[in-house]
């Protein structure tokens, strides 16, 4: 195996947190501000509860937010938040809508009016919402052209059968249905204070921040509508489920294995049997795939979290003739690490890279934004980063081999393969019993 050095850290370095003040608002909007003052700019993160809301309606008015209020135009809004050097734009997950944007923290206080109005008084105008509207059907009739949607669509449908998170992308005809009085009455029963979290990272005085997010969004109030998803069910392995893509040069093969979630005790544990796995370019199923086999370029294994359930997803397009080797090494990859421990090596190497990887996401303000926001929504802070950071420098050999037995056996796998079925299904057939997706 190809040994490749890191630069030394320090692993039990205690990592500091920046300065950081929270308020929660008489509307039950939660403020998070922490100074981080590299560069005269503020980063904003508004995440609002949206778990269950209608997913038509929701992803377009995800992409509509903007289109304009009672007395500006989406170009008004434009224009006001360039003249303070910043922008900001939505988007939306199976949990949450989010705001992202950021400004010059001398145009904070601006920043924040034109984001109330937004939230307070949204127009949905009829012709900037058909515009919208016109180039999310496009968006997604591209994406129905992509084998990596694909995979993705049948993974989650194979993933999660009936539940919420089964179905992530709206059809482009449910799209072309929605009007923008559906999006004006969604945005007043759902975009809501209550339990909703801004996060502001900058060059700012935290305690000062609050109070300026306290006016401008003062106007901001009402209940949430509930929005818990139920959790997730277990994983079910059976059949690898085979989608036909006629003449595909390539086949998109993709896994689901069950996860922790981050306040497990064993979730660092968990995190270095991945990385040691497939989640580094200098992991065990990486190396031999793309170093060794020459099957692949990028494979990859990361843990995917929701507010409902965790799980850790395997990823890889390889060329059609090789599908059937590339299941077979990755089955052995998986095999492998659920059986056996972990070299001292390879557990140093994962736990220097986990550490390296967790200070360089905190180390601009729009990673400390986006880690601090993503944490939020989970009901965490940036102390447990502290406490993840100690977690990773601790476990042991032993915790990771345990881990890996219980959560990367081959035989708790879920897979999907999309390829052309003529070329790839006896070879698959060989190794796994196949069924046609």
């Amino acid at each position: 195996m190809t040994m490749h050095t890191l630069p030394d850290l320090i692993p039990d370095a205690k990592l500091k947190l920046p300065t950081q003040a929270e308020r929660t608002l008489s509307s039950g909007l939660t403020v998070i501000a922490i100074r981080r003052p590299a560069v005269p700019l503020v980063e904003l993160r508004l995440r609002v509860p949206f778990g269950r809301a209608p997913l038509p309606r929701a992803t377009l008015l995800s992409q509509a937010l903007f289109t304009g209020t009672g007395t500006m135009s989406s170009v008004d809004i434009a224009a006001e938040l360039q003249a303070v050097g910043g922008g900001l734009s939505a988007g939306l997950d199976p949990d949450r809508l989010l705001v992202t944007g950021n400004a010059l923290a001398s145009g904070l206080d601006r920043t924040l009016e034109i984001l109330a109005a937004v939230l307070t008084d949204p127009a949905y105008p009829n012709e900037e919402v058909a515009t919208e509207r016109d180039r999310l059907v496009d968006h997604i009739q591209v994406a129905l052209s992509q084998p990596a949607h694909l995979a993705r669509t049948a993974l989650l449908k194979r993933m999660y059968g009936n539940h919420p998170y089964a179905v992530q992308t709206p059809e482009p005809e449910q799209v072309r249905g929605v009007r923008p009085g559906q999006l004006r009455t969604l945005h007043g029963d759902r975009v809501r204070p209550e339990g909703s979290v801004l996060v502001l990272v900058g060059d700012i005085n935290p305690e000062k921040a609050i109070d300026a997010a306290e006016k401008a969004l003062g106007s901001w109030t009402g209940p949430g509508k509930d929005g818990d998803v139920p959790p997730t069910p277990a994983l079910q392995p059976g059949p690898l489920v085979l989608v036909d893509r006629p003449g595909a040069v390539q086949s998109s093969l993709r896994m689901a294995l069950p996860a922790l979630g981050r306040t497990d005790p064993d979730y660092a544990a968990l995190q270095l049997a991945n990385l040691i796995f497939g989640g580094y370019f200098s992991s065990r199923w990486v190396e031999n795939m793309r170093e060794d086999k020459g099957y692949t370029y990028g494979p990859h294994t990361s843990i995917e979290h929701f507010l409902a359930g965790s799980a850790l997803l395997v990823a890889a397009e390889v060329a059609t003739e090789v599908t059937g080797p590339s299941l077979l090494e990755t089955l052995y990859e998986l095999g492998r690490i659920a059986s056996l421990p972990p070299s001292e090596d390879e557990l140093e190497q994962a736990r220097r890279y986990a550490l390296g990887t967790l200070r360089l996401g905190m180390s601009t303000q729009a990673g400390l934004a986006g880690l601090a926001s993503m944490y939020a929504s989970f009901g965490l802070r940036l102390d447990y980063l502290r406490d993840y950071s100690t977690a990773l420098s601790k476990a042991t050999r032993e915790q990771v081999a345990e881990v890996a037995a219980r959560f990367l056996a081959p035989s708790r796998a879920i897979t999907v393969v999309l390829g052309d079925a003529a070329k790839v299904e006896a070879p698959l057939a060989a190794l796994t019993t196949v069924e046609k997706g």
